[in-house]
């Protein structure tokens, strides 16, 4: 059976729009309908979003007497539509039309925050990014419980990962690297080591470490069994099982300095400190809708991720990133197995090869000059 779907008009133009209309179109799921564009004052800026452009807002009682949408989508230009507040609330109250932001919708959709139409107000005067004691206290009860079990039944498997690791390649077991938790605190992340030791000071970047990938490390990236060992970092208090991931707490100038010029308005805003509210998690919700982050452009990407985590934030939410992160383990587990019938065992093994690697963000270690910013490509996950 469809999902019933509203008819619906875009009141806006601009890049914000074409891009919220491209992630309606990628989410044929969503529940909008769109019949066409309404302009504010030009024609022109309306132009190039794939639908039609209905005319402007001074014809909006004629367009929506015409079409007869269910919803209209106000994206004002300056964030305010009290030009057309009575325009609107006419068409709410006489025509029955439902009038949604934007912003809003964006959101909804896409599973992300549009940081480029916040402005300061929208920070200030919301409630939505700070999680209550109470959703702070679930989650945390959740994650030294799953923890705990997860110590408990993964024993046996992580002292098996550890003989593997020391027969495989020369080195430590774990590897550790200070990374930036709750409040910005450093704290020292820990997981299996999966490349080989590094000779003096390495690149951060996933690209120039492919070649130090150990078999056992391939393997172990491909199920994301290397971050097993970070139970203890929960049971220390420095993680949770789900939050946004930890950054190297190298990194930690240059996340903030690109995140503040996000907004189109010129208005920094400190979106990155942000996430420094809540503990930092193995798992979130970048991890399990969005790909590895490859460049400086796809890890503020990822960071509208995880600020919708941050204002949706709730026990149910964590929960429901535990299942799609488990379901998702369990499909790659299946992948490594169906690759293992089907490849050569060298050949499955060969660490130039490595190339398929999770989601999930890890680092080497860094290198003693910080590296320029075109540099940025993929980060190295050790």
């Amino acid at each position: 059976m469809k999902p019933f779907k509203a008819k619906t008009l875009i009141l806006g133009g601009g890049p914000f729009i074409r891009d919220l209309l491209a992630e309606i179109k990628k989410h044929p799921g969503c529940r909008y309908r769109i019949a066409g564009v309404v302009a504010w004052e030009d024609l022109d800026e309306a132009s190039g979003c794939g639908y039609p452009v209905l005319g402007t807002v001074d014809n909006l009682h004629r367009i929506i007497r015409q079409h007869e949408p269910g919803v209209i989508i106000v994206a004002p230009p300056d964030g305010s539509a009290k030009a057309m507040e009575r325009q609107l609330l006419e068409a709410r109250v006489l025509h029955k039309v439902r009038i949604e932001h934007a912003q809003a919708v964006y959101a909804q959709v896409a599973g992300k925050l549009p940081l480029e139409t916040y402005a300061p107000e929208d920070i200030i005067y919301s409630n939505d990014f700070q999680p209550n004691r109470t959703a702070l206290l679930a989650s945390r009860l959740l994650s030294l419980g799953f923890a705990g079990a997860g110590l408990i039944l993964l024993a046996p498997l992580m002292l098996l990962i550890g003989l593997l690791i020391r027969i495989d390649s020369a080195g430590p077991v774990l590897f550790s690297q200070e990374r930036s938790g709750l409040a910005g605190r450093p704290f020292k992340l820990l997981k299996f080591r999966t490349m080989a030791p590094a000779v003096g000071p390495q690149s951060e970047w996933e690209e120039d470490n492919i070649h130090r990938i150990t078999r056992v490390g391939r393997w172990l990236r491909k199920c994301r069994l290397d971050e097993l060992p970070q139970f203890f970092n929960i049971l220390r208090g420095d993680m949770n099982i789900v939050g946004p991931r930890p950054h190297p707490s190298s990194n930690f100038e240059l996340f903030v300095l690109a995140a503040r010029n996000t907004p189109e308005s010129g208005i920094q805003i400190p979106y990155y400190s942000m996430r420094y509210s809540v503990r930092p998690g193995i798992t979130g919700w970048a991890q399990v809708r969005y790909r590895y982050a490859n460049n400086l452009n796809e890890e503020m990407e990822k960071l509208r991720f995880d600020l919708y985590y941050l204002k949706h934030y709730s026990l149910w939410l964590d929960l429901r990133i535990l299942v799609e992160t488990l379901t998702m383990i369990f499909a790659r587990s299946q992948q490594v197995q169906d690759q293992t019938t089907e490849q050569p065992q060298e050949q499955q093994l060969d660490p130039d090869t490595a190339t398929d690697l999770p989601g999930v963000a890890e680092q080497s270690q860094p290198a003693v000059d910080q590296p320029e910013p075109q540099a940025f490509r993929s980060r190295n996950v050790a």
